[in-house]
């Protein structure tokens, strides 16, 4: 619904100081920087005046959301390409509902945004993944650490405004365009466009419980600064009538420790041994594929089906000879380790008696050569048929002691449903898009099924480098236009 804005209304008209166009952008991390910084370089390009404002709900300690926590993988095969086979991927992994055009727009503008990003002060390398292999990535040197240090330094010498402990309320239209943003102060920015980068709502408990059912609103939280995240731009935006897509009750969720404090400390050898409840019990094909493509799957499964939302990664002695074994857990905390399984068991608080019987039926299964075991590739030594539920690589009988145990919770990383945008990151109502109103990153709904791997921190860089030099252009046409 439309919220008109007259003249001199919160002491500001439409277009506010004459000549100077207004862009207020929600959100600090690796989207709604770089929408202000790309609305900054686009508005000095045209030689016009448009004052941008970054602000962020969180104070200054805490702001900048998943993307000061994500090591910030990004699918590409170099600096300056992706894969040919980019945009089909991309399509395979949300069950053929993506957007084609949004997925061939971020393969063709990925390598110049990459560059633009690194001109700014964020070097990147191409890492090995952890252990199993898949689609080549880079990263930023320092994550996402890196991301929002350099990227704020140069929004801020571009002239950027960051405000902090800066909630916003609502977006203000005038005749179905955008005309400011007002905040939980009552305090209203003179808005001509507005760039909606604050996330997705896995911190909300109300919109978790209502997509996700029960449990939806315990779900842990895999970036502590993602505490903010709770769907304000999404609220904001439906208000004004914009359309929604992904799905609603999809997010990306992967398994971590819960006694590590350090950044995503995810838990990712459960491929190589076997995973059990706390019941001692198996309940799923830990080598159904590369971690990359279980995770979401058997993470989503352990909180939502799991007694107690715990499950344990049980290996053997040989895990520490699998070359660079550390690459795939970020905890720093030991696992627990003990001289037989019955040990291992009173130590996890396991039932001894199940866990030995599922070991045994497991090692029973094992009968393939386990010199075919390779942990970067799906190696094909599968169970045999008698194993329930199967393990379909990587199966290589639990020997040789010392026994190890990783525990691992599900945690959310972000939700798939959000607001509908098209290729210039303007968002819809109706399929037409809000004169005025950008959106980009994990607050725009295009996953569907699964999130496509390390492509949420490039999205955000591409998508918000093309809302701010949209933003940029809207506003700087917009002084003179009336506000009434």
């Amino acid at each position: 619904m439309d919220r008109r804005v007259k003249p001199g209304e919160n002491g500001w008209a439409r277009g506010g100081v004459s000549g100077t166009g207004h862009i207020v952008v929600i959100g600090q991390g690796a989207a709604g920087l770089s929408a202000a910084l790309a609305a900054a370089e686009e508005a000095r390009a045209r030689n016009r005046a448009v004052a941008i404002t970054l602000i962020d709900k969180a104070p200054e300690a805490d702001a900048g959301g998943n993307t000061r926590w994500t090591p910030s993988y990004m699918r590409m095969a170099s600096l300056d390409r992706v894969e040919p086979s980019f945009v089909h991927d991309m399509l395979e992994a949300t069950k053929f509902l993506g957007d084609e055009g949004y997925f061939a727009t971020l393969a063709a503008q990925a390598p110049a945004t990459v560059k633009w990003i690194a001109a700014h002060g964020v070097p990147f390398h191409q890492p090995v993944y952890y252990l199993a292999k898949g689609p080549p990535r880079i990263q930023p040197v320092g994550g996402g650490e890196t991301i929002h240090r350099e990227l704020s330094r140069t929004a801020r010498d571009a002239g950027v405004i960051f405000r902090f402990g800066c909630a916003a309320d609502s977006l203000i239209a005038d005749n179905g365009a955008i005309a400011g943003v007002r905040l939980i102060s009552g305090e209203t920015l003179p808005a001509d466009a507005a760039v909606l980068a604050c996330g997705g709502f896995q911190a909300n408990a109300a919109m978790m419980r209502e997509h996700f059912g029960e449990g939806g609103d315990e779900v842990p939280l895999l970036a502590p600064r993602a505490r903010f995240n709770s769907g304000d731009g999404i609220r904001m935006a439906q208000q004004l009538g914009a359309d929604v897509s992904g799905e609603r009750d999809g997010m990306h969720i992967e398994p971590i420790d819960p006694r590590s404090r350090n950044q995503a400390p995810v838990v990712l050898l459960y491929p190589y041994g076997i995973v059990v409840d706390r019941t001692g019990r198996r309940f799923f094909d830990e080598g159904a594929g590369l971690v990359h493509e279980t995770w979401e799957a058997f993470s989503r499964r352990l909180h939502f089906e799991v007694p107690g939302r715990t499950a344990y990664a049980i290996l053997d002695a040989r895990v520490r000879t699998i070359p660079d074994w550390q690459r795939a857990t970020r905890s720093e905390v030991p696992p627990f380790e003990a001289g037989t399984l019955d040990e291992l068991a009173k130590l996890i608080g396991a039932d001894a008696d199940n866990l030995a019987a599922t070991v045994a039926a497991y090692n029973a299964a094992c009968t393939g050569n386990p010199q075919k075991f390779d942990a970067t590739v799906c190696d094909g030594l599968a169970a045999s048929s008698s194993l329930s539920p199967p393990k379909s690589n990587w199966a290589r009988a639990i020997l040789e002691p010392p026994f190890l145990a990783w525990p691992m919770v599900g945690a959310i990383a972000y939700t798939f449903g959000g607001l509908s945008t098209d290729t210039g990151a303007r968002v819809l109502r109706g399929g037409v898009p809000i004169p005025g109103l950008y959106a980009a990153g994990e607050i725009t709904g295009h996953f569907y099924g699964t999130a496509p791997n390390a492509v949420s921190v490039l999205r955000a860089f591409v998508f918000g480098r093309i809302a701010g030099r949209e933003a940029a252009g809207f506003a700087s046409g917009a002084p003179g236009r009336s506000a009434g």
